[in-house]
């Protein structure tokens, strides 16, 4: 399909950007913003959004680069995930944002997709938003009244809904560094390689003295928004992943077993909600394993 008529402006500058989106705010004009565009474009296609205008952020290089910032690591939001997945410093502090980036869509949609625009996208099924929450990221917004930071916990709303407010920009996002200690990694189920995730998994596990000192756990596509699985995480700490006793019960089954807890799984042609709490279970169970 072809998408409703919009008008189309490319700033030269954030500050620019931010003053064409509050001058809309003030009209009352509905306009979005257009970043890598792999998930904004369809969404005109098919007219399931027909803004009046569309403002163009993709070549504002101040938006763009990964940053050590000493105790985090700060991440423009117009790095594409190509860029994420180059990124040495990446790689060593905050390797769970590589795990899972490393799943998103494939090479074509990873040059173009952008690390900010995912988010801001916020589809509960992208892979980006659960590591977002698991790793207590900080988002960075930049409007013409200013900036200010929202916790990753305040960030998703709802079903493609952020804090965000009318005439902001998310500029990046602050992730912090977790530091020895830690282990990472990120667990996906979908259909085919390009699809998004039927379920997902984003695991940090801390060990100490040979138990779970701190875990945090956050699930892709198990309710309109990304979820911590908080009955895990307390349930995890001071388990010890060491082999149990032959025929004893894994102690980190019985913690992943409750994962689901506190979920409202949708329901569509890829599995209703019972089939989802399965997956969900399984794949903590996985991501939890891996992670220790």
């Amino acid at each position: 399909m072809i998408s409703a008529p919009f008008d189309y402006i490319r700033p030269e500058s954030l500050d620019e950007a931010c003053r064409v989106l509050a001058e809309a705010d003030t009209a009352g004009d509905d306009v979005k913003v257009l970043a890598g565009g792999q998930s904004l474009l369809p969404l005109l296609r098919l007219r399931l959004a027909y803004p009046a205008a569309l403002v163009d952020i993709g070549r504002l290089r101040e938006l763009r680069g990964v940053r050590d910032g000493g105790d985090h690591v700060l991440i423009g939001a117009m790095t594409t995930h190509d860029e994420v997945l180059r990124s040495a410093l990446i790689r060593k502090e905050i390797p769970l944002v590589a795990l899972a980036t490393a799943t998103v869509a494939d090479p074509a949609v990873r040059h173009r997709g952008t690390f900010g625009g995912s988010l801001a996208h916020a589809d509960p099924a992208g892979d980006l938003p659960a590591v977002a929450l698991a790793l207590d990221c900080v988002f960075v917004a930049r409007s013409s009244a200013g900036g200010r930071e929202i916790p990753a916990a305040d960030f998703f709303v709802d079903y493609l809904e952020t804090a965000l407010e009318p005439g902001e920009v998310l500029a990046g996002v602050r992730v912090p560094k977790l530091g020895p200690g830690w282990g990472f990694h990120y667990e996906k189920f979908h259909r085919t390689a390009q699809s998004w995730a039927t379920v997902g998994v984003a695991a940090a596990v801390r060990l100490d003295g040979g138990t779970v000192e701190e875990a945090r756990i956050a699930l892709t596509n198990m309710g309109p928004a990304p979820v911590r699985a908080r009955a895990v995480e307390e349930t995890l700490r001071g388990v010890s992943p060491a082999p149990s006793a032959s025929g004893a019960r894994d102690p980190l089954a019985d913690a992943c077993d409750r994962a689901d807890e506190g979920t409202s799984p949708p329901a569509d042609l890829h599995g209703g909600p019972g089939y989802r709490r399965h997956l969900a279970r399984v794949l903590t169970r996985r991501a939890v394993a891996a992670a220790v």
